[in-house]
């Protein structure tokens, strides 16, 4: 195991950074602690980020050297899984905000009961909590 992370940053390709702000902004209802033209932050815990970085940005970083990002919009390339305390509110939550519903909340055969939607670029999200036995 690596014992030297100390902290763990997702970043999603968007499309259009301000509207995936503007979603994930209700989906964690929490102002982002960075939003600069390229780049947004969320800090979730003292050891893990969200980010959002534009399809244009991650482009310059790339150099060509990888397939565009914007060859697979609208297709699911990751899932954040999310375990909460109340699936409920955020199944609840994500429906309000416009969330697109995937499946909703069940019991998996894994021991968790979770829900699922995507963002606007296709990104999944899903919801969890452990089954009580």
């Amino acid at each position: 195991m690596i014992k030297h992370i100390k902290l763990i940053e997702i970043i999603l390709f968007v499309n259009d950074q301000d509207t995936s702000y503007q979603f994930y902004k209700k989906v964690f209802r929490k102002e982002a602690d960075l939003n600069v033209p390229g780049m947004t932050e969320f800090n979730l815990s003292d050891n893990c980020k969200v980010g959002l970085m534009s399809t244009r940005n991650i482009e310059k970083i790339l150099e060509a050297r990888s397939p565009h990002p914007d060859k697979g919009n609208g297709v699911p390339r990751c899932e954040l899984y999310f375990y909460v305390d109340n699936i409920q509110v955020e199944f609840d939550n994500a429906k309000k905000i416009g969330a697109k519903l995937l499946s909703p909340i069940k019991e998996r055969d894994w021991g968790d009961k979770a829900c699922y939607f995507s963002d606007p670029d296709g990104h999944i999200i899903a919801f969890a909590e452990k089954i009580k036995k």
